[in-house]
């Protein structure tokens, strides 16, 4: 099951993709009390409402007579999660060949790795949807990076939660692109000013249930620009898999239904290149992992 939040008209709703690529309305289709207008909804609403939106997904997908039909081209997708209330996490350098590749630009030893998992946070303000136009920020920034990210959806929150429990605890899975301005994160000394512009995190354009996705520590991604391939690598190269991420972070500190986790990125950012090859105005960028879908973003100078 593929969730995601849509308009198409007048008002916003939740939507799932569908096999032939199109997209059922189910805050239209749902036939019950409770409608739910947006993932966070769904995930609130616990199990009966999924197993609601699971009966009305098979219903579309048997091209029943009557579904609430809308074509993905032509509606304007929402950010799947997170735009009301929840925290977006990141986590930094989680990747070897990335944090190689950081290490020597920045002039460390090659192999010094981190030893904790390192986190920070993006505001609700960086929220941009799949489509939607990322701000090239000129006059704050020579240095609009890009970073692919597979995102941890938490549906069921709680406190310390063990290793073997940590993934009983996701909703789903999604695509979470990073930007990053590389200047300022170096300027300010830390990482939050940098990755914490306007537009600078797009999200989407789906929620998968984890349900439907069999291991997220074994799952490719890659990201291009126009075209261009820039990354390209698989989960399994992570310090740290969804599970001891989730148990860290969990750790004397609540999660709560509607929190987004994004694992890190793997190496081919634009700094770390030579010459450096960052965003410009003009440009597409696609971000891509296999069973997921496509995030895709254009860079304007606004």
């Amino acid at each position: 099951m593929k969730f995601l939040n849509f308009v198409h008209g007048d008002a916003p709703s939740l939507g799932a993709l569908i096999s032939d690529g199109r997209i059922l309305d189910l805050s239209s289709a749902w036939d019950q009390a409770g409608v739910p207008r947006c993932v966070d909804d769904l995930m609130r609403a616990g199990p009966q409402a999924l197993e609601t939106a699971s009966r009305l997904i098979a219903r579309a997908e048997a091209q029943q007579p009557g579904m609430p039909m809308v074509a993905y081209d032509r509606a304007i997708i929402l950010p799947p999660v997170a735009s009301t209330g929840r925290n977006i996490f990141n986590v930094g350098r989680n990747y070897r060949d990335h944090i190689i590749e950081g290490n020597i630009a920045n002039g460390r030893p090659a192999n010094a790795f981190p030893e904790a998992i390192e986190f920070f946070t993006k505001p609700r303000t960086a929220l941009v949807g799949h489509r939607g136009s990322v701000l090239r920020h000129g006059k704050l920034t020579n240095s609009l990076d890009y970073e692919v990210e597979l995102a941890i959806v938490i549906g069921k929150g709680g406190r310390d939660i063990k290793r073997e429990d940590a993934r009983g605890h996701v909703f789903g899975y999604t695509i979470l692109n990073d930007i990053t301005a590389r200047d300022l994160q170096k300027k300010h000394g830390q990482w939050f000013k940098g990755k914490a512009l306007d537009t600078s995190c797009p999200l989407g354009p789906v929620v998968v249930h984890a349900s439907a996705i069999a291991d997220p520590d074994k799952l490719d991604l890659e990201l291009d620009i126009d075209g261009d391939l820039r990354q390209s690598d698989n989960t399994s190269d992570m310090l740290f898999d969804v599970a001891s991420i989730i148990e860290q972070l969990s750790a004397g500190m609540t999660l709560e239904c509607g929190d987004v986790i994004a694992t890190g990125t793997p190496k081919g950012v634009g700094f770390a290149q030579k010459p450096p090859r960052c965003m410009e105005v003009g440009q597409t960028v696609n971000a891509r992992i296999k069973g997921i879908g496509e995030l895709s973003n254009v860079i304007v100078e606004g």
